[in-house]
């Protein structure tokens, strides 16, 4: 029952009127921003718990902001649930962390995102979880590396920078066999462009600041799952180290996901195109894009994919590295930055060979990742084809 005694001006100012949601119905998701939940009784506060972790007892656990984008990206990925990180790094490490004990051992294919290494190297090891770096083209002859004590083999498919596809459910396969689960990286892709639930991974990663954000002002990340043992474990450890979102990152990447199919498939046309005109300049040894056939693992792209996102790149010839500098610093509708997926086209140099120790890479030129925006396609082009001649020149 309400209570009828009249509120002093200073209980008013903080307690809020109930006001009529009849006939409002916004296409806009609301953003409900909490810590605290308020509960109808003493009862229910003391058996919050019983709520679980899809239930609603602390902002840091969630608010139905939170939660409908988690359904969002679940529907996308055809998977059970969806929990939502400050980053994509931090979801990585949350996976890890959930997957592994001390005595128990990872795969990471040279390929990995750096910092994923470096969390392998400077966290995991030291706590008595090991790792091994491992050749991504190898496809079900993992089974060789896996040990016993091997419970995640992680892959990130086309690889960074270099671009490599992996043969997936092959190594889903041999994974599962020897009792490993298996996690992915699936940024560039999206779950347009390839839904890896559905061809035998455990863990899907996304880094939610670059296409699904879409805009260079979100940071977030995120981990889909079919399985729902596996996000309670992935709930249990977020829960004990304190970590969740708050509701204004999830309505931009809300707002963002709205428009990641139109800018999704322009970027990917306009990608693919720079990327075979490219291959015709002097200053260009390789073009590293999926679609293309002579990128490794085509076949697995193109098998697996429904489509190409907005990056890729070009390794450049050694002589040029000395023109680089310059040449980018005069480019005009490029910008030089890390991350991408957002509005802006960005350029940025890439040296890989300390990196890689699987595999040698045997490349002495620098590597230039190219990611497409939305400006004008011309101006675009001729902004890259004067790099390109610029690093021409003798």
């Amino acid at each position: 029952m309400p209570d009828p005694t009249p509120m002093h001006d200073l209980t008013q100012c903080v307690r809020h009127p109930a006001v009529s949601h009849d006939g409002f119905a916004s296409l806009a998701v609301p953003t409900y921003r909490a810590s605290t939940i308020v509960f109808d009784t003493a009862a229910d506060y003391a058996q919050r718990q019983q709520r679980g972790p899809d239930g609603y007892t602390y902002g840091l656990h969630g608010t139905p902001t939170t939660r409908t984008l988690e359904a969002q990206l679940t529907a996308l990925h055809r998977g059970e649930r969806t929990v939502l990180l400050p980053s994509g790094q931090s979801a990585i490490a949350i996976t890890l962390l959930t997957a592994l004990l001390p005595g128990e051992h990872v795969l990471i294919p040279d390929t990995a995102y750096p910092p994923v290494r470096g969390f392998c190297v400077n966290y995991l090891e030291p706590r008595g979880i090991a790792h091994t770096v491992y050749d991504p083209m190898l496809g079900a002859g993992i089974a060789a590396l896996i040990r016993p004590e091997t419970k995640l083999v992680w892959l990130e498919s086309p690889g960074s920078t270099t671009m490599e596809v992996q043969d997936i459910p092959a190594i889903a396969a041999a994974a599962h066999a020897a009792g490993a689960l298996v996690g992915c990286d699936n940024t560039w892709a999206t779950p347009l462009l390839f839904k890896p639930l559905d061809h035998g991974v455990d863990f899907v990663m996304e880094a939610l600041t670059k296409y699904v954000g879409g805009h260079s002002d979100l940071l977030l990340g995120s981990v889909t799952v079919r399985d729902i043992t596996l996000h309670r474990r992935l709930k249990d450890t977020m829960r004990m180290l304190g970590i969740g979102i708050g509701p204004d990152e999830a309505a931009l990447a809300l707002r963002g996901i709205e428009t990641m199919g139109v800018r999704l498939a322009h970027v990917g046309r306009v990608a693919l195109d720079f990327a075979s005109r490219a291959a015709s300049f002097g200053a260009v040894e390789r073009v590293l894009h999926p679609a293309l056939p002579s990128c490794p693992g085509h076949e697995f792209w193109k098998r697996d994919f429904a489509g190409a996102s907005g990056v890729f790149s070009l390794v450049l010839k050694p002589e040029t590295t000395p023109r680089l500098d310059g040449a980018l610093s005069a480019m005009t509708r490029f910008g030089i930055g890390a991350s991408w997926g957002g509005t802006r086209s960005l350029l940025v140099p890439m040296p890989v060979r300390t990196d890689r120790v699987a595999v040698p890479w045997t490349e002495t030129g620098l590597i230039l990742r190219v990611s497409i925006g939305l400006e004008d396609t011309n101006e675009l082009w001729d902004d890259l084809s004067t790099l390109l001649r610029a690093l021409e020149a003798r």
